[in-house]
């Protein structure tokens, strides 16, 4: 059994959802602080590069856990966001087939920003056809910080295995999970690249939007690699 234990994201970059395919279950860290790199925000394409998408929350509340942080709903920033993604993609291949949930989902009120964040990832999860139980940090008895709490949530859901990001070389305690009889695997991704509209150039790392609106039904595989090579060949 195999855990990844992530913050959770607004749609995040097709990184995040290639590690997912590497592990059996997702914990979402709904009780753990907030984290304002990329849990309110994300990056798509536009007419000059690339640009930020932000989900704007109460100020006072950016240091509480996850699942507790709300919305700025004095901003318009739904009505934004459809209109910049839109503006990006309306013209992209496969525009038209997410096109309708997008616009539903801009069209609610939402108050959370993990409820926002957690309804679009398994959405996204399901475009991908990415097989994972996923349960929230709070449903669990999870205890302690840092790597600490990392092996704590992998021990509650049965997992003998954490799968990591690569850049948790830089401050996991390796020692501990040999030490509470847990493997640790580094996950190795590589972005594959694929045709962008607006861009001449492949721009890694945008949004998993991105890539879906480009590549469609196509997506899942290319974020597990499988079409790596053959889409090279054909770009460059």
């Amino acid at each position: 059994m195999k855990a990844v234990v992530h913050q959770p994201q607004y749609f995040p970059y097709p990184g995040f959802f290639h590690k997912l395919t590497l592990a059996d279950i997702y914990v979402v860290m709904d009780e753990t602080q907030y984290d304002k790199r990329f849990t309110n925000r994300n990056k798509i394409i536009s007419t000059n590069g690339w640009i930020w998408i932000t989900v704007p929350i109460k100020k006072e509340q950016k240091f509480l856990p996850n699942g507790k942080v709300e919305i700025n709903n004095e901003l318009s920033w739904g009505a934004e966001h459809w209109k910049k993604i839109h503006q990006a993609y309306a013209n992209a291949r496969y525009f038209d087939l997410y096109s309708p949930y997008l616009e539903s989902l801009y069209s609610k009120e939402w108050n959370l920003l993990f409820d926002l964040d957690f309804e679009t990832i398994k959405k996204v999860i399901d475009w991908l056809g990415i097989q994972i139980e996923i349960v929230r940090e709070s449903e669990l008895d999870v205890k302690g910080t840092s790597t600490d709490r990392l092996i704590s949530a992998c021990k509650a859901v049965n997992a003998d295995t954490y799968v990591s990001g690569g850049g948790g070389k830089n401050y996991l305690e390796e020692k501990l999970f040999e030490k509470n009889g847990l493997k640790l695997e580094y996950q190795n991704y590589v972005p594959s690249p694929y045709r962008q509209r607006l861009s001449k150039s492949f721009i890694p790392d945008l949004s998993v939007l991105d890539l879906l609106f480009n590549a469609g039904p196509e997506s899942g595989k290319i974020i597990a690699g499988e079409r790596m090579e053959a889409i090279r060949t054909t770009l460059f």
